[in-house]
């Protein structure tokens, strides 16, 4: 299998507070946009690069402050979701789009199956196998975990804008989300999605039905507007928000 990471470039795992005594774990698949340098710039212009397509504009500052908050331990991934997406099975054409949103990724385009391979033996396993053998730890230490998973989301997608100023997203977990739902609904002002912009799906997601549902743990992805995500101001206020609804909505499970 060819080499995708050259031995000076970074892990795709950026942990942050991983001795947290919460019973919060918190992950951000999105919140890097590296490109590994065997790849060059996967033939984009560099400002498509410091677009959503290629990462959760606002995301990391967010969950970095949300850990901090509720003293949990946070799993970052470094590379961009152009590289592979590290919310998405291996097997499903969206793990390496060749189109997103309406870009064409030219470096995307014809990728052989060893190349295709080398993206998930060196980002996306490395990256899970550390998630998932954290929660391992926490479940033979008889540890209470609740999983949250930090996203964001563009305000127009494909020419329709979307009102929503953050989403509560779920699938077959139906504890930690219609708590946190309801509790955004009831005691914000906020335009509150019930699974908008986006509903969690195995074939469009892996850490809630994975890590989350499969192991029958407490879950909900968080998704917040990225034109409301980006400075400290914002990290801080969502930061805030956030862990005043998690721990709320934990006490009631």
């Amino acid at each position: 299998m060819q080499q995708l990471l050259s031995p000076h470039e970074p892990h795709p795992l950026e942990a942050h507070n991983s001795a947290g005594t919460s019973d919060f774990v918190v992950i951000c698949e999105h919140a890097g946009r590296l490109i590994p340098g065997a790849l060059g710039d996967l033939g984009l212009d560099a400002s498509e690069l410091t677009r959503h397509i290629a990462w959760d504009i606002g995301a990391r500052e967010i969950a970095m402050a949300l850990a901090d908050r509720l003293d949990a331990p946070l799993f970052m991934q470094r590379y961009s979701r152009l590289v592979c997406d590290c919310n998405r099975r291996p097997d499903v054409d969206s793990f390496m789009p060749v189109i997103s949103e309406s870009t064409e990724i030219p470096g995307n385009m014809n990728v052989s199956a060893d190349a295709r391979a080398a993206r998930v033996t060196e980002i996306f396993n490395p990256f899970h196998d550390h998630v998932s053998a954290e929660l391992d730890k926490r479940r033979a230490a008889d540890r209470r975990t609740l999983l949250v998973t930090i996203h964001s989301f563009t305000p127009v997608y494909k020419g329709v804008e979307r009102p929503w100023e953050i989403g509560v997203l779920y699938n077959r977990d139906k504890t930690l989300s219609p708590a946190m739902l309801e509790l955004l609904r009831a005691k914000t002002d906020h335009v509150v999605g019930d699974n908008q912009p986006y509903a969690v799906g195995d074939e469009t997601d892996y850490a809630i039905p994975v890590h989350g549902e499969a192991r029958g743990l407490p879950c909900v992805e968080i998704e917040i507007r990225n034109d409301l995500t980006t400075g400290d101001a914002q990290a801080e206020y969502w930061s805030a928000l956030l862990a005043d609804m998690l721990t709320r909505a934990a006490k009631g499970l």
